[in-house]
């Protein structure tokens, strides 16, 4: 998989280099003022692209993070609901010893106890 991966980007810098190589032309851009710029047709290409991509590019990263952030936050709330807590346990006193008097004469009797 690693090497059609490589095929293909090879193939893609060749098919961009024959491109580049085969347009190699200055066009005029008429600018503000009454100014005119040469610019090569690659270069005018790949700015315009740029220009297109980079803010698309923001705004997936930045739509990226907060779903992450939202992600870990229902994550720890999550957490935080499935750990028990221990409830407190309200200890109260007896206020007279209880004895618990004998049923009755124990059965067995040790030898030597009379």
């Amino acid at each position: 998989m690693q090497f059609l991966k490589i095929l293909f980007w090879c193939l893609l810098a060749f098919v961009a280099a024959v491109f580049t190589i085969s347009n190699w032309n200055a066009v005029q851009i008429q600018l503000w003022g009454g100014l005119i710029a040469d610019v090569n047709l690659p270069l005018l290409l790949l700015v315009t692209f740029l220009i297109g991509f980079v803010p698309t590019m923001i705004y997936n990263h930045a739509i990226r993070w907060r779903l992450r952030q939202r992600l870990s936050t229902c994550e720890r709330e999550l957490l935080e609901l499935r750990t028990p807590r221990a409830e407190p346990v309200a200890f109260a006193p007896a206020e007279t010893p209880v004895t618990i008097a004998p049923l009755g004469a124990p059965t067995a009797v040790p030898p030597g106890v009379a």
